[in-house]
């Protein structure tokens, strides 16, 4: 299984300093929607305190959580892929503190940094992987369990 890592830390000190420049300080109070399946994915978050829940909406009515974040994940990567529209959505599940990241900006910077570029893109891939490994283990133990009843 891929380890999971932390974007700012996978980040070498002299291209972390360069991304930083373009962050912004930001926070979520509790119960906030930061964003919802199909909106425009145009930046995203390294989360500095707090927790933040992904869900899936399954119906008009009901959301699944299907992951949950902290301090020092990262938070939105559609912004990177076209057509650029979130996948899922977030909810602050306790008070949030984060950097907000322009994606437009940070796309630009990685145009002139390709080093820092790559670096980037291959640290989310790496986190996109730990990510669809957990989900995977998660899904196999739920199904995978005897059913009350069943013989």
């Amino acid at each position: 299984m891929t380890k999971a890592i932390k974007l700012l830390t996978a980040l070498p000190p002299p291209q972390r300093a360069r991304l930083m420049e373009l962050a912004r300080e930001v926070s979520f109070p509790e119960d906030t929607r930061i964003f919802e399946t199909g909106g425009t994915a145009d930046r995203f978050w390294v989360i500095r305190s707090g927790a933040v829940s992904l869900d899936q909406r399954v119906s008009s009515l009901q959301r699944i959580t299907v992951a949950g974040l902290g301090a020092g994940d990262l938070l939105g990567w559609s912004w990177l892929f076209p057509p650029y529209r979130w996948d899922f959505g977030a909810e602050a599940f306790s008070p949030v503190r984060a950097y907000e990241f322009d994606a437009a900006a940070v796309l630009a910077l990685c145009e002139e940094d390709p080093r820092l570029g790559l670096t980037l893109v291959r640290s989310v891939a790496e986190i996109l992987a730990h990510r669809l490994e957990t989900t995977r283990g998660q899904l196999l133990e739920q199904y995978t369990l005897p059913r009350r009843g069943a013989l």
